[in-house]
Parts: C-alpha cells; sequence; structure tokens
C-alpha cells in the first residue's frame, strides 16, 4: 500500500512539473527582432520563429512574389503622418497604420482620410504596454478592446483586426489570446532606426539602407512621424516599382 502510495505521487508530482514547465514557456518573453540583410536577400533569424509561425503571424510573405507589405507604427502626429498620406496618395499605394488611443483623439481628420483612402487602421493597443508582461487574457483583452472602442465613437467603423505588440514584445500566451480574440499578429522582416526624432539618418543613406535590405514578401515596418521616411517615401516608392515590387495590404497577405 505505501509503495503504491508512493507512486501516485511521484506521478502526480510529475504531472505538476509538466504542467509548471508548460505554463513557463507559454509566458516566457520574446523580443521580436531581424538580422539585416542586403542585395534585396530574404532575412532567416527571428525570435521563436517556430511560436509565432504556430499562430499563423505576419512577418514574413511569400518568397517566390515582389510584394511589399507597408506598415506604420503611428502614436503621434507631428506633421509628417501628413506628408507620408500624401506620398502614398500619390503612388495609390496602401498600408497598414498601427495607431494608439492618443493619435486617433488629437488626428481625427488623419484617421478618417486613412480608413477614407482605403489605408487599414490597426491596433498597437491601449497603453503601449509591455504586452508580454501580461498574463491575464482578460487584461489584454482590455488592453486590445479599449482602443477598439475609441475608434468606433471616432469613425463609426470597426477596427481592422491586425495586431502588432509594443516594441515587439510577446509570449506565446499573448498570440493564442490575440488569436482567440480574431487578431492577426503582426511583426515585420525589415526596420531600421527611424523613430527617434532627434537621431534622424539621412535621408540618402536611408534610402539606400531600405533598398539594399528590401525583399520578396517583405514586411516593412517605418515610423510616420520620421522626417526621413517623410522625405524618402516617394522616392523610395518609385524606385522599388521601377524594380518590379508591388505593394499590397495585410488582408492580402500571402505566405
Amino acid at each position: 500500500m505505501q509503495k503504491k502510495y508512493a507512486f501516485a505521487l511521484a506521478a502526480l508530482f510529475v504531472a505538476i512539473t509538466s504542467l509548471n514547465v508548460f505554463a513557463g514557456s507559454s509566458s516566457e518573453c520574446f523580443s521580436w527582432y531581424t538580422v539585416p540583410t542586403k542585395d534585396e536577400i530574404r532575412p532567416t533569424s527571428f525570435e521563436a520563429r517556430d511560436i509565432v509561425e504556430k499562430y499563423n503571424c505576419i512577418y514574413l510573405g511569400c518568397a517566390d512574389k515582389k510584394k511589399i507589405y507597408l506598415t506604420f507604427d503611428a502614436g503621434y502626429e507631428n506633421g509628417n503622418v501628413e506628408k507620408i498620406l500624401d506620398a502614398l496618395k500619390k503612388h495609390d499605394v496602401k498600408g497598414a497604420f498601427f495607431v494608439l488611443p492618443h493619435f486617433i483623439k488629437q488626428n481625427p481628420q488623419l484617421i478618417n482620410r486613412m480608413t477614407d483612402e482605403g489605408h487599414l487602421v490597426c491596433n498597437h493597443t491601449t497603453s503601449h504596454r509591455d504586452m508580454s508582461k501580461i498574463t491575464s487574457p482578460e487584461q489584454f483583452e482590455k488592453e486590445l478592446s479599449e482602443i477598439e472602442s475609441i475608434f468606433r465613437e471616432q469613425t463609426g467603423k470597426e477596427m481592422s483586426k491586425f495586431y502588432r505588440p509594443p516594441e515587439g514584445r510577446f509570449s506565446q500566451e499573448n498570440l493564442k489570446t490575440a488569436k482567440d480574440l480574431g487578431y492577426t499578429t503582426v511583426f515585420w522582416s525589415l526596420a531600421y532606426a527611424d523613430w527617434d526624432n532627434n537621431k534622424q539618418m539621412d535621408p540618402e543613406k536611408a534610402k539606400q539602407l531600405i533598398l539594399s535590405r528590401v525583399h520578396n514578401g517583405c514586411v516593412m515596418l517605418l515610423h510616420p512621424t520620421s522626417s526621413t521616411n517623410a522625405a524618402i517615401l516617394d522616392d523610395l516608392i518609385s524606385q522599388l516599382k521601377e524594380r518590379g515590387y508591388e505593394f499590397c495590404t495585410l488582408d492580402e497577405f500571402e505566405r
């Protein structure tokens, strides 16, 4: 009897330990990154790629098609977001704008312009916090639903069901919860240091850097507050089209 009891306790301990290991792995925090390439070669190194693919996240499109997906993280307006929209309109190119509540409330005309001109307005969360530290599904949902309500009140429309975690911070648990809420999590395969308005790269250098790193299925992340991006986007789109690239939206995404 004692041996049976000891065996049962041992089995229970193993089961609980296994559950704890699984729970720990599902809540492990990751920071999305890509290793930069050149000569239009597709990147191959990504953080937690197997987990990201498990939940059908967007980060890199089809290898056989010269398609680019323009995405922008917009927290505020400083005059450059409007210039970005002007360049997109000139070339009839659509993008996806991941916005914050402040941007929606302070720039209703730009938000309406984005939707009117066919861009996707997407979810960048309510508080722009490290989402990987949220373990409560209810709190995670609140981060997405509150900004949805703000967007709905402002436009009378529903926000596009694409979500980008601030700073690319995530956990497997986050990805699962987002998917359960009907969202597709969006990362990127090309980005550069464009977010600091006090340290803007020389426009020509930035343009050549992007032209070298662009690739088939490129999910490009740009910050529309960047004065450099506002200065180069017009010519950048022209040169990429000349190279045979097609600009597509996230709802046209091909793996």
